[in-house]
């Protein structure tokens, strides 16, 4: 079987596609300059994140390509320059977009929803009941083939030991679980319509009590 070239979509194209199926992220924009990004980031008001777009740099953080809490313009400047710098150090060869400036988003549970092309089985879905960075430590996970209806995506949900804490375990505050069971159906379709699509990764996805916000997308493409 011949292997298939595979290429990353930069973030704004990832989330252009997925935006057509409803899928929901902060407040962003792309800025290709510097001046650009100080303008923007008036616009989006602060606190801000941002972060390096470039189809050849996946994992963000790794090459210093992401920065929190930015407060001021005099930051936003800053920033600019340390990440450009940064990336350029790590991944000399990338071909580099933008930065995207986005609002920060605090609380919330942090969840992560995958999806991969099998190439016997065919477009799988993954739920993460712990995102973020803790997602590889925890193994927290639940698969299913697509595509999906919600009862089944509840079910893949309550097969995870996080289940518990998005329901309120403790106390803590309760995940809107009807918005998840939704956005794991949309994914789904994405996977099972998109059929270039190789790799989907949104980690990490933020659950409030009244909707669900992805913080971060990454797609791989066959080319």
């Amino acid at each position: 079987m011949a292997v298939r070239a595979k290429r990353g979509l930069p973030e704004q194209e990832a989330r252009k596609l997925l935006a057509e199926y409803g899928i929901s992220f902060p407040k962003h924009k792309l800025a290709k300059t510097r001046d650009e990004a100080i303008e923007i980031a008036s616009e989006i008001g602060y606190p801000l994140v941002m972060k390096i777009v470039s189809p050849d740099v996946l994992h963000k953080t790794d090459v210093g390509g992401v920065k929190l809490h930015i407060t001021n313009k005099k930051e936003v400047s800053k920033v600019w320059e340390d990440i450009m710098e940064s990336v350029k150090r790590h991944e000399p060869d990338a071909e580099i977009t933008g930065i995207f400036l986005e609002e920060e988003v605090e609380g919330g549970h942090e969840i992560i929803i995958g999806g991969t092309r099998d190439p016997v089985f065919g477009p799988t879905i993954m739920f993460g009941g712990v995102g973020g960075i803790y997602v590889e430590l925890f193994d927290d996970v639940s698969f299913r083939l697509a595509p999906i209806a919600e009862k089944e995506a509840e079910k893949m949900m309550k097969e995870t030991r996080g289940y518990k804490i998005l329901t309120g375990y403790r106390g803590q505050p309760t995940a809107d679980i009807d918005a998840i069971k939704k956005l794991l159906v949309k994914v789904s379709q994405v996977m099972n319509e998109r059929t270039k699509i190789e790799e989907l990764d949104l980690n990490p996805v933020r659950a409030f009590p009244d909707r669900v916000l992805v913080l971060d997308a990454k797609i791989i493409q066959s080319v």
